[in-house]
């Protein structure tokens, strides 16, 4: 193991259980290349119940959803967490009312997405995810969008299938033709903006390369997280 500082524990805040998963299972299984085998980070997470979201965003109460996460964020933090991440790209947009009040600094998800989008050279962006995440201001304007049929496609894969870990061959088929649908827009990557669209698509079955939100946020906390950065700060 390192003889540096002391990993910093990893605080969760999940929301849907399929994409909290896969963060949580990617800080522990990679951990190991920083610190030896077998291990990570202390990690914890805490999750209100899914539905308690989706009524929120449903009502357009993006305070509701800020309360969700930030109670979440307290109880991380009593338990030790020093930093947080929410691996859900769509209540971000509550991040505006999470951060006055947040206990622990964050990462934000798109901020890591996009860093990684410009450390690769990509410079024409797709974005996928729920109808709530394509249709706001999380990730830039400049990002290109799917058709609104599309949208309503890919949000009715995520929220009836993907979040109950549901993976059929004719929706991811249909998430692929969307994919297709962007790259002959012109973009020369895309934005796996739902969590959960990792676990079925990824650089081997897409037309275009595949930037995963899920992996690529934890990367960055345990990158955080085994430098002991002190130069985090809630923003």
């Amino acid at each position: 193991m390192s003889t540096g500082p002391r990993p910093h524990p990893i605080g969760i805040v999940a929301c849907s259980a399929e994409g909290a998963s896969l963060c949580y299972r990617t800080i522990c299984a990679e951990g190991a290349q920083w610190l030896g085998p077998h291990a990570h980070p202390e990690v914890a997470m805490h999750s209100h119940s899914l539905a308690d979201y989706v009524a929120c965003i449903e009502r357009d109460d993006w305070v509701g959803v800020a309360d969700l996460m930030l109670d979440s964020a307290r109880k991380l933090a009593a338990v030790g967490a020093a930093l947080l991440i929410c691996p859900d790209n769509t209540i971000h947009q509550a991040m505006a009312h999470v951060l006055p009040s947040t206990p622990r600094p964050w990462l934000h998800i798109a901020e890591v997405v996009l860093a990684e989008a410009a450390a690769r050279g990509h410079r024409h962006i797709g974005l996928t995810g729920t109808r709530w995440l394509v249709d706001s201001a999380v990730y830039p304007a400049a990002c290109a969008r799917p058709t609104p049929e599309q949208r309503d496609a890919v949000h009715r894969i995520i929220m009836d299938e993907l979040v109950y870990g549901v993976f059929k061959p004719e929706s991811v088929a249909e998430l692929l033709r969307v994919i297709d649908s962007l790259r002959e827009r012109g973009c020369d990557a895309v934005v796996l903006g739902c969590t959960e669209l990792p676990l079925v698509i990824d650089d081997r079955n897409a037309s275009l390369p595949t930037l995963d939100s899920t992996r690529l946020l934890a990367r960055a906390a345990l990158r955080a997280a085994v430098r002991a950065d002190t130069a985090l700060a809630a923003r």
